[in-house]
């Protein structure tokens, strides 16, 4: 669990976390303003690290996988504690990954018809499907968004891709799905319903911007390096 400021949302999170599959939660924060880890304390999450300064959403992620794959875990999944996401999904996403049917399973908040009724400002619905158009033709690939925060990764793929590389910012998802699809991993989606509110987190219109020509660049940097390899 990826966290910054999430103590309204973090609870809730938490609370639906289907316990009797998962063996253990970790959650970094970075450098909260609010009492999100007094709060994970009192919920009883024993796996807790603070950076000491904000490093950024990617940098959180990389501290996140780091400790995962140092408790040998076998499947990753990344749950945003901002409640954007319903951890009631979490079975069903690692039952595809331990039957063998992906290597990594993205929780997908377009396959379904629910992305604006759930809260998604139409300008980012827009650009999230404008974006993936391009990633999808550049890549080769049939995503229905390359956007989504609910993920869950096989421990091997994680080994694989050089994550410590990669963007301390916003950035990182992206470029860890185009690093996985470069190294050969097929990427599963199943929808995802979504639940925007004023507590989820959420970048700025400035940053969405860098993001997306961060996106194009990345597509580009990847599709180039496809046929290099070829």
């Amino acid at each position: 669990m990826p966290a910054y400021n999430a103590a309204e949302t973090l609870k809730k999170s938490y609370e639906e976390i289907p316990f009797d599959i998962v063996d253990d939660v970790i959650l970094v924060d970075d450098k909260s303003e609010d009492s999100t880890v007094e709060l994970a304390k009192s919920l009883g999450i024993s796996k807790i690290f603070i950076h000491e300064k904000n490093l950024g959403y990617g940098a959180n992620q990389k501290t996140c996988y780091k400790n995962a794959l140092d408790l040998n875990a076998d499947i990753v999944i990344m749950l945003h504690p901002d409640y954007q996401y319903t951890p009631k999904l979490i079975h069903s996403m690692a039952f595809m990954i331990v039957n063998g049917i992906y290597p990594v399973v993205l929780g997908s908040r377009i396959l379904g018809k629910g992305a604006i009724k759930g809260g998604m400002p139409v300008y980012k619905y827009i650009a999230n499907r404008i974006l993936t158009l391009f990633q999808n033709i550049l890549l080769r690939q049939k995503l229905s968004e390359y956007h989504t925060g609910f993920r869950a990764y096989k421990s091997d793929v994680l080994k694989k891709i050089d994550f410590q590389s990669m963007s301390d910012d916003f950035i990182f998802d992206n470029q860890v799905i185009a690093e996985i699809f470069h190294q050969g991993f097929e990427i599963g989606e199943m929808t995802c319903p979504t639940h925007y509110s004023s507590k989820s987190s959420s970048i700025n219109f400035r940053r969405s911007l860098a993001y997306g020509v961060g996106v194009v660049l990345t597509s580009i940097r990847y599709a180039l390096k496809k046929n290099l390899t070829k």
